[in-house]
């Protein structure tokens, strides 16, 4: 009975980590791109918002610093959330997304993190290397919020 007992604890201890590790994942190679753009652009007309996509993967330490970066920044994080429907589009060995990335004019080849901004009706407004936000070993953030500033709704209807 002892053994049985240690066996299932350690299986247990083996099997829990790499479920709560899944959900820390920010991307998932799972996801169809085109799904995920075609709700975002849902959600984007209901609330007058922008689409952001932030390409990359989990494999990508730029990526997930971006993400940290900007969720960790009161402003940027506020910003975002008042100005865009934000979604996390993989790109990796798994699953390159093919299709999505035609659709948003191939714009892994600027490496990753890239951004893309979608208006409401799907048009691609705007790509942007975040290698251009970087300062050091991290991103800058009057760079950062410069830049997401001028690709708001508001921004781009001003008359």
């Amino acid at each position: 009975m002892h053994k049985f007992i240690v066996v299932i604890i350690f299986l247990f201890l083996k099997i829990i980590p790499s479920f709560t590790q899944d959900k820390n994942k920010l991307y998932d190679p799972q996801l169809n791109g085109i799904d995920q753009i075609k709700a975002a652009l849902n959600k984007a007309k209901k609330e007058n918002k922008f689409v952001m996509i932030q390409i990359g993967g989990n494999w990508c330490p730029w990526c997930i610093k971006f993400n940290k970066f900007c969720t960790e920044i009161e402003k940027i994080d506020t910003l975002i959330k008042n100005n865009f429907i934000l979604i996390h589009l993989n790109y990796s060995k798994e699953n390159k997304n093919i299709e999505a990335m035609q659709m948003l004019g191939n714009p892994q080849r600027f490496g990753f993190p890239v951004i893309v901004i979608l208006d409401t009706e799907g048009n691609r407004i705007h790509t942007q290397d975040t290698s251009f936000l970087e300062v050091g070993n991290s991103y800058d953030t009057t760079k950062v919020i410069r830049f997401l500033s001028l690709w708001t709704p508001r921004a781009l209807n001003k008359k």
